[in-house]
């Protein structure tokens, strides 16, 4: 019997072809081969006059999907058609979540094969996994498939109704989506609390203390607590929106002179232990792994972003290095847990094993425990340095590996001391703490240590050991040093924690957030600030008048429960149907809501962004066609517009900084100096993309002067006239190539400082400066980019000459993946028992009849 096995990649395909027999074709339908029309052009001509096209969804139908093949998947159909009519049976194999229930019946549906049709599940690629799969095939989960396509017409009814209405209330290119605007809220919402937040200051005092009086005796530090039995106050008592004490009468605040003051009393006193505590604790591994946890740990880790871990978890998962990487479920099966115990008995020694096989259960809302957990694949598990993983792959699959292991080693045990120091002058009595830790046992932390990349580095930094103390043991005092502390405004969100708090209400899937993060950062309602996610004048225009008009929609508990719901289509608890009129067309629905509150929108005042920022009554923000802009009315009542630097976020506004703006526009910006070549003089001025240095004036003659932008470290207070000068006269001259003897310059381009030769542009290094680098530097620089693209290029290891039958040419080549024969427009791996140094024409010659009879 002739199988024909179909899954979504040609990664996945190759892999899974390894444990299958000749006669099992296996091939790829790359995703979904059919969607919602993705534009107007891809409507049939005899549905366009139907009102419902251009939406895709015939509502008065049952909401009737319409599906489109698109043009760049339809020698895709064609091939999987023609496969199908070759076969005796189908098996689908699709992954095993919504998604890949939903491209299966999708094949089904259009395909419509007239050959028995299975459908293969399973969770990770392995020849055990493959062959167990294949014997235990089931029939297309309709609910699943009822699940994905009702968020499908879900996610297109809230775009395609709400997008056009904030494309004419706002500005174009906007979208809204369930879970998107959720996310962007969350942001916005945080970047109002960090505005609101007024900070407090505090002094206290740090003691550098010994043992005794001899240099050689152990010292330490003490940090200050009390000072007369009355706590000093820290960072917990104050208020975020005062600045101000919570409890005044209940805690001591220093001022600068009072900390001196006390310094000074303090260094004269007579130091003593007054009490030791000590305990011990133990500390348990974190779960395995699920989808959001290891974006979570990816990004604190390595930094990636969602988007980036997902895809090196896809590819690791389609070679056959983990299980499944879209999951909730924390749970590791029995093969998993031995591999585990095996591993750390092996490597570890019995000890370090833990006593009970460790199981783990989800505690979060919406969860699933229908998968395993993201652990390596296999009943024994490869070694990170066992694979030839690189990159990304390759710290991702270590990542994996270290917290799968540690989940069945030994709890790590910890002892903490306090001493508490008392030090006593006169009427001045105040108390001191000093604070050590020590690993009594390191258990699993020898494997893994949750957000660092060295297990056993951390171990050193975490131990914090105090000398051998008594109570009542007499200390010297080296030095005292006041310490003044201001409280922070709440942390900004990164990818990490954003995803955390995503999961922790129940909004959107882990399968989904990568997606999420990378749709709101393309909207340009997010930007980076190293790891921070800066919300942007657009997320704040969009946010307000959401909240606004449809608060539902970005309502955390709204669109949790929309979760709660599909998750009961999911399991056949709920009505596709019923839901989807509710939500659209219910009393409260979106359609309604929309229609109802449009004409109340004015377009003017959803321009208009709100900051709870003092002071800004006589300023008004506006998101504009060309960006943001602040407008004042002057005394005399004209009004000065001028528009807000791309580099400054609204979390950057302040009254000082747009007073900043309009001096410069009512004054006119004032000169450096003049360039004394053309007697022009030189500005330093900042517009919508950041500040930079301008030769002359505009004017209607010269309505563009020559401009430059500052580099990344250099601010606009600090420019003087000989650097703008430099940065002037880029693309600067460093001489010229000596094996060329053609021009190398340097200069500033739209992706940073650069150097150049004969049209091959290299970047600058972070430590290369532009207007210092001279022509040797550059010359090593682009001899290193010459380099790397020569190791990219394959190179000709033999040349065979021409095929005897048709001609065409054949060359033995040193590829990326190791050796290949280039047989015209073909290539073909070469065996690893070939030496492509020696192989011979008829061997040559073999291969090619071999590939094309396959």
């Amino acid at each position: 019997m002739k199988s024909l096995i179909i899954v979504e990649s040609p990664t996945k395909a190759k892999t899974i072809k390894k444990f299958l027999p000749g006669s099992v074709t296996v091939d790829s339908c790359n995703g979904h081969i059919r969607d919602l029309p993705a534009s107007a052009r891809e409507i049939p001509a005899k549905l366009k006059k139907n009102k419902w096209a251009s939406l895709g969804i015939d509502i008065d139908n049952n909401y009737e999907p319409l599906y489109i093949i698109s043009p760049e998947k339809r020698k895709t159909v064609s091939r999987l058609k023609k496969l199908i009519r070759e076969a005796d049976e189908l098996i689908l194999a699709t992954d095993e979540d919504r998604e890949g229930e939903g491209i299966s019946w999708h094949i089904v549906d259009e395909l419509k094969p007239s050959i028995p049709v299975k459908r293969m599940v399973f969770h990770e690629i392995t020849e055990e996994a493959i062959r167990a799969a294949l014997e235990n095939c089931r029939e297309i989960d309709e609910n699943l498939v009822h699940a994905q396509e009702t968020r499908r017409i879900l996610d297109r009814l809230v775009g395609y109704t709400l997008s056009p209405l904030l494309w004419k209330k706002i500005g174009p290119g906007l979208s809204a989506g369930r879970v998107q605007s959720t996310a962007v809220q969350l942001l916005v919402e945080r970047e109002r609390e960090r505005m609101r937040f007024r900070s407090g200051s505090y002094w206290d005092l740090k003691a550098q203390l010994r043992t005794g009086n001899s240099t050689e005796d152990p010292s330490f530090e003490a940090a200050m607590t009390h000072l007369s039995d009355k706590r000093l106050a820290s960072g917990k008592d104050f208020n975020e929106a005062t600045g101000k004490l919570k409890k005044a009468d209940q805690v001591v605040l220093l001022d600068k002179q009072q900390a001196a003051a006390l310094r000074e009393e303090l260094m004269a006193a007579e130091w003593s232990v007054n009490r030791i505590e000590t305990k011990q604790q133990k500390r348990s591994p974190a779960p395995p792994f699920t989808t959001s946890t290891l974006q979570q740990e990816a990004n604190r880790k390595f930094g990636f972003s969602a988007r980036d871990t997902m895809r090196a978890a896809q590819k690791l998962y389609e070679e056959g290095y983990i299980t499944y990487m879209r999951t909730d479920s924390m749970h590791l099966s029995g093969q998993a847990i031995d591999a585990a115990r095996s591993a750390v008995q092996h490597m570890y020694g019995e000890k370090y094993l833990n006593p009970r096989a460790r199981t783990f259960s989800r505690k979060v809302k919406g969860a699933q425990e229908a998968h395993e957990a993201i652990r390596p694949a296999g009943n024994r598990f490869r070694l990170p340095k066992e694979t030839p993983l690189s990159g990304r792959e390759a710290r991702l699959y270590d990542l994996i590996w270290k917290r799968t292991m540690a989940t069945q080693m030994a709890d790590a045990r910890l002892e903490f001391t306090n001493v508490f120091i008392e030090a006593a002058s006169g009427k001045t009595r105040a108390t001191f703490k000093a604070t050590g830790k020590r690993t009594l046992f390191p258990g699993f932390f020898r494997a893994y240590v949750e957000g660092s990349d060295d297990p056993e580095a951390q171990l050193e930094n975490q131990e914090s050991l105090l000398p051998d103390l008594e109570k009542a043991q007499p200390l010297l005092c080296k030095e005292v040093t006041p310490l003044e502390h201001e409280t922070k405004p709440p942390l900004r969100f990164t990818e990490a924690s954003l995803v955390k708090e995503l999961e922790k209400n129940g909004v959107g899937r882990p399968s989904t957030y990568a997606t999420i993060l990378g749709t709101i950062m393309e909207r340009d309602y997010v930007r980076k600030d190293g790891n921070a996610l800066v919300p942007t004048f657009t997320a704040f225009a969009v946010t307000e008048l959401l909240e606004k008009h449809f608060p539902d929609l970005v309502d955390l508990h709204f669109t949790s429960e929309m979760e709660e719901r599909l998750d009961d289509i999911a399991r056949g608890k709920n009505d596709r149907l019923n839901y989807l009129k509710d939500y659209y067309e219910g009393e409260k629905g979106l359609k309604p809501m929309v229609e109802s509150q449009e004409s109340l929108i004015d377009i003017q005042e959803a321009r208009q962004i709100s900051l709870p920022v003092e002071g800004l009554n006589g300023y008004r923000i506006y998101l504009g066609r060309f960006g943001p802009y602040v407008q004042q009315k002057n005394n005399d009542g004209k009004e000065t517009i001028t528009s807000i630097p791309e580099t400054m976020a609204p979390g950057d506004i302040s009254v000082e900084k747009l007073e900043d703006l309009m001096n410069k526009v009512e004054k006119g910006p004032e000169p450096l100096g003049t360039d004394k070549e053309t007697g022009e003089a030189v500005y330093v001025l900042s517009g919508r993309y950041g500040p930079y240095v301008q030769l002359g004036e505009s004017t209607t003659k010269d309505k563009k002067p020559r401009r430059v932008s500052l580099l990344k470290n250099m601010k606009p207070e600090n420019m003087d006239l000989e650097t703008a000068l430099k940065l002037l006269a880029l693309p600067r001259l460093l001489g010229q190539h000596p094996d060329t003897g053609k021009e190398v310059k340097a200069g500033i381009g739209r992706f940073g400082p650069y150097v150049v030769h004969d049209g091959v542009f290299q970047s600058l290094k972070r430590d290369d400066d532009v207007l210092e680098i001279d022509l040797d530097r550059a010359l090593e620089l682009l001899k290193e980019k010459q380099q790397k693209q020569s190791a990219k290029t394959p190179q000709i290891i033999q040349d065979m000459g021409e095929h005897p039958a048709d001609q065409k040419k054949i060359l033995v080549l040193s590829g990326r993946y190791g050796p290949y024969i280039k047989y015209g427009k073909k290539n073909i791996s070469l065996p690893k028992n070939f030496d492509a140094s020696s192989i011979t024409m008829d061997e040559v010659l073999e291969l090619i009849q071999k590939k094309a009879g396959k």
